[in-house]
């Protein structure tokens, strides 16, 4: 397999408006393209590619930079997920249709080749791959429409490459190349493990249960220094109304169900454990100005509320705010979910080539999409201090280095192991990579519940134990028995210890790897029993 070069200047660059393309044209110098006030640097340097864009007085959309290459047959093509997966990572083989985000490996049985852009990137950045050669596509919008850059360069993005090494596996060769996108990882002191009751609860808990559940995980976890966290999930809030479709803040104080949130945090830490808490920073009801909320109809289909502007520094300040006083209630780790559905108006897995609805906009118009998104999870991240983040629903290649945890996947399931095996197994194969590369890779919870058979969910909590990645557990009382409770014991105290990563050995040829090696075994797992795919009466998943 030849290498791509796509570390030298592109063959062709288009830029968008939201009226109008540009062909761009390198008049003066081959690193500089132009077309009225657009100009468009394309800039090689030690193993990268910078690009920058200046547009004054034009709103630009997106940007599009192709490189002319002659691809052979018979390449296999891996690409990322915009934020969670679902359950829809596999190597494929070439599809010029495939949308491919932030960046992609190409495998031709012997070497796999990474390419990319580094994380942090100030754009939304996808790769696509056809027979005569690949294009970048940069979607630099503000919300819906185009930017407003005025007197301002934009870092658009770095590209970056990674030619491998036949010596090396295919999955040894993604991680080598996940490194090298992120400068700087951010992961946790010591591994992390315990408790989030969501799988079985669904929400429906109380400080009381919270508690319950506590006692149990400090009694299965070892007597070691790194002690186990209780996670309290959706449910809390004091404006949860599961009924009406709404869990959002304000995030001010619990409900009647939890009338103290700092009393609840100093009593789980009493039992020896950690108390972790989750809020969905930019949905509320809080009596916030009209002005600081995001415009409905970007919303595809869907309504959730009232929806806080970020690129507002008073919105920012508000978060902030939010944060401190979860910190100061006495929780040691914050799950921050839902933003990017909040401010996109969409899920990753109904994005393609889109992030968003054309046609609205965020009040500042002079930030990108990317930037904004970069400016939240900043302003999270210092609001927390030393204390430690999980990211869900957010963007893995903009939230590197800002969280120490970051799910991975969709939800796993207290009451389907179909939806569990869907998207939980397919997740850590295809994304263990970037674990200690970006950040540590949360694959979601064990649902240990009487409606998930044991047989299978002794397996996924015997790969997540052993995988060397996070490991929490959703575990309904009465589901609970004398071999359930030795083999979580078992899970935590290996849990507890850093374990060496897992490498999915068939990862090539499905989307649910049954082979893995961990540590010096190589395991066999059986995920699909004797019925196979098993879905709910009505054929859904759960």
């Amino acid at each position: 397999m030849n290498h791509i070069n796509i570390l030298r200047i592109p063959d062709y660059v288009t830029v968008f408006s939201e009226t109008e393309s540009f062909t761009l044209h390198s008049r003066y110098s081959e690193k500089t393209w132009f077309a009225g006030d657009i100009k468009v640097h394309t800039v090689p340097g030690k193993n990268e590619l910078c690009i920058l864009l200046s547009a004054p007085d034009t709103a630009i959309t997106r940007m599009h930079l192709r490189w002319q290459a002659k691809i052979q047959p018979g390449l296999r093509f891996l690409g990322d997920d915009w934020e969670r997966s679902y359950g829809t990572f596999e190597w494929r083989g070439l599809v010029p249709e495939r949308v491919m985000p932030w960046y992609f490996l190409i495998h031709d049985g012997k070497r796999t080749d990474g390419y990319g852009v580094k994380t942090g990137a100030r754009s939304l950045c996808c790769w696509q791959m056809d027979s005569a050669g690949l294009s970048l596509w940069l979607d630099v919008r503000s919300g819906g429409v185009g930017i407003q850059l005025r007197d301002r360069q934009l870092e658009v993005a770095t590209v970056v490459t990674r030619q491998g090494d036949s010596e090396e596996s295919a999955f040894q060769a993604v991680r080598a190349f996940c490194k090298q996108m992120c400068d700087r990882p951010l992961m946790p002191a010591s591994p992390v493990y315990g408790g989030n009751n969501w799988y079985y609860a669904y929400g429906n808990s109380s400080h009381e249960q919270i508690l319950e559940d506590a006692k149990l995980i400090a009694d299965l976890a070892p007597s070691s220094s790194n002690r186990p966290f209780m996670v309290i999930d959706d449910g809390w809030q004091i404006r949860h109304e599961p009924e009406a479709g709404f869990n959002g803040g304000p995030w001010n104080t619990g409900n009647e169900k939890f009338p103290d949130m700092a009393g609840l945090a100093e009593s789980i830490k009493e039992m020896g454990v950690r108390p972790g808490i989750w809020f969905r920073p930019l949905l509320t009801k809080a009596n916030v100005p009209h002005p600081w909320l995001l415009p409905a109809h970007r919303m595809d289909n869907y309504e959730p509320g009232p929806v806080l502007d970020p690129s507002i520094p008073e919105v920012l300040d508000h978060v902030t705010t939010d944060v401190k006083r979860l910190t100061d209630w006495g929780y040691e780790l914050i799950k921050h979910d839902f933003t990017t559905v909040d401010i996109s108006g969409r899920l990753g897995r109904d994005m393609g080539r889109q992030f968003t609805f054309d046609g609205w906009s965020f009040a500042d118009r002079s930030k990108t999409t990317a930037e904004i998104i970069l400016d939240l999870y900043h302003t999270i991240r210092e609001a927390a201090g030393n204390i430690l983040i999980i990211g869900c629903n957010t963007v893995g290649h903009l939230a590197a280095g800002l969280v120490e945890l970051q799910r991975i996947g969709d939800d796993t399931s207290g009451r389907q192991w179909e939806r569990t095996r869907f998207m939980g197994i397919n997740s850590l194969a295809f994304r263990a990579a970037q674990h200690g590369t970006f950040f540590a890779v949360d694959a979601d919870c064990v649902g240990l519940t009487n409606q998930v058979p044991w047989e299978m969910n002794q397996q996924w909590l015997d790969l997540l134990t052993r995988s060397g990645t996070p490991l929490f557990v959703s575990a309904s009382p009465d589901a609970v028995g004398p071999e359930q409770k030795t083999a979580l014991k078992q899970a935590f105290a290996l849990a507890s210890k850093e374990q060496p990563l897992c490498e999915p050995l068939d990862w090539l040829d499905t989307t649910c790897p049954c082979q893995w090696q961990l540590g010096v075994q190589t395991i066999h797992y059986d995920w699909f029993g004797n019925q196979g795919i098993v879905l709910s009466q009505d054929q859904r998943m759960l």
